[in-house]
């Protein structure tokens, strides 16, 4: 079930031409509230909590849950996962469709302590209030294969101009960021576009979770924006071996691919790119 949102909407507003402030419209991504909460514990003693509140773009909410469940390690397989539901049935709309349940097996057990944090994750950043590294810092649900497809310089200065053909929210706003997911053969397998630039990544590792995909160890992943540490540990949650950026990375999160031999590449331009970590995966 997707969300029946739009993700943009048309404002007014006054446009400089020439010496002059011109009535005019603009279109702009939908920035709004998402409440995950869990729906745990065996049959007939089951409980309901809270867990995050995130600023998405509505649209793929079901599997921005199942990426982010995933990536913070609260399911690690599908069948972990019974159901996903809207909760509000009779309230407002903006009520009933900015909160999500997530059913989960009644066999699987939640630390609760292990995820101590503020779970109020901006769009700029979903990592904000952890409570320590050690927390942040977790080990891959699916290790990084040793070897396996390597890929060519030439392909991957190619890649850029093939994410912008298919950010269509982007190129109607100019105002999202979107992870895509590419096959060993080069070609498009998934894109997902959000405000948040983890939140596109969860939507995509969320769709690859419900298709079986994972893990996606013979794929790459390209991100519109910059590289930062929790982006690479939810594509290590995904058993993504490649990583690629348009924008910089961050210290931090070259120091994670390195420490799991994870292939990071940052600054992808048609005829330049830098390579952080992992650079026996790519061929001239």
């Amino acid at each position: 079930m997707a969300n029946p949102w739009s993700a943009s909407n048309e404002v007014p507003i006054f446009r400089r031409q020439g010496d002059q402030l011109i009535p005019a419209s603009d279109r702009l991504a939908i920035e709004e509230p998402l409440e995950i909460r869990l729906g745990f514990g065996p049959s007939g003693m089951r409980q309901q909590r809270s867990l995050a509140v995130t600023m998405r773009t509505p649209g793929d909410d079901f599997d921005l849950v199942r990426g982010f469940l995933l990536s913070e390690r609260i399911i690690s397989r599908k069948n972990e996962l019974l159901q996903l539901r809207y909760l509000g049935a009779g309230l407002e709309p903006e009520v009933q469709q900015n909160t999500v349940l997530a059913e989960l097996h009644p066999g699987l057990s939640i630390d609760f302590d292990r995820l101590t944090r503020n779970f109020f994750a901006a769009s700029s950043c979903g990592i904000c209030g952890k409570a320590s590294m050690e927390l942040v810092q977790q080990p891959s649900v699916y290790p990084l294969p040793l070897s396996g497809r390597l890929w060519d310089a030439a392909t991957l200065s190619k890649l850029s101009g093939a994410l912008w053909e298919n950010q269509s929210l982007f190129q109607e706003t100019g105002g999202v960021h979107a992870a895509a997911i590419y096959h060993s053969s080069g070609e498009l397998a998934l894109v997902r576009e959000d405000v948040g630039r983890h939140n596109a990544l969860d939507k995509l590792i969320g769709a690859a979770l419900n298709k079986d995909m994972l893990p996606l160890a013979d794929t790459l992943l390209l991100v519109s924006g910059r590289a930062g540490f929790e982006l690479v540990q939810k594509a290590l949650s995904a058993g993504i071996p490649f990583m690629v950026s348009v924008g910089a990375p961050s210290s931090l999160a070259v120091e994670l691919a390195a420490a799991y031999r994870m292939t990071l590449v940052g600054f992808l331009r048609q005829d330049s790119f830098n390579v952080y970590s992992g650079n026996e995966r790519i061929v001239n």
